[in-house]
């Protein structure tokens, strides 16, 4: 976790936004077969991308919103281990939500409703603000130096490298 200088990788990029969406997905599949599942006869993509599901009217339309909620808690954690960086969070909070705008755009038309601009631009306000939180906290962290000095592992290591230089017959190191 040294960040030096940033170098750009468009394919380490492409990676992150990838498992980060695949992660979001699975995690809303989670949530939704235990929450949504159990109320509904057949489960199908049309919850995970049909605006009008998204709806605080019916029982399981509020768990289809608190099972988006909930996943975009979890997608910032999973920003913590795949981005790292808190000053990337929101450009990839907004990257997850604008591809998931275009698959909704393609499975079910544009969304019209209020309800499901509201639990998205939430679950990007959340995801992005939790996210920059969690690695500010990780980037802030004191290095430990006291497991370096400790380490016996080191103290034989210069152990050796002395008795090496002395029985190499070199006289340099001042005697």
């Amino acid at each position: 976790m040294f960040y030096g200088a940033i170098v750009w990788d468009p394919w380490l990029i492409v990676a992150q936004i990838v498992c980060l969406q695949c992660l979001f997905y699975l995690t809303l599949g989670l949530f939704m077969s235990v929450l949504v599942a159990t109320r509904v006869e057949h489960m199908s993509l049309v919850y995970f991308f049909d605006f009008s599901t998204l709806t605080v009217s019916t029982v399981t339309g509020c768990f289809v919103v608190v099972s988006f909620l909930l996943s975009s808690l979890a997608g910032a954690g999973y920003m913590l281990y795949v981005i790292e960086r808190a000053k990337k969070c929101l450009d990839f909070s907004a990257t997850l939500y604008i591809i998931h705008l275009f698959i909704c755009i393609i499975y079910g038309g544009w969304p019209v409703s209020l309800t499901w601009w509201v639990v998205n631009l939430s679950g990007l306000a959340a995801m992005s603000l939790l996210g920059e939180w969690l690695c500010i906290r990780r980037e802030l962290k004191e290095i430990p130096l006291t497991r370096l000095r400790s380490s016996k592992s080191l103290f034989q290591f210069l152990f050796w490298l002395y008795l090496f230089l002395i029985s190499s017959g070199n006289n340099d190191i001042g005697y």
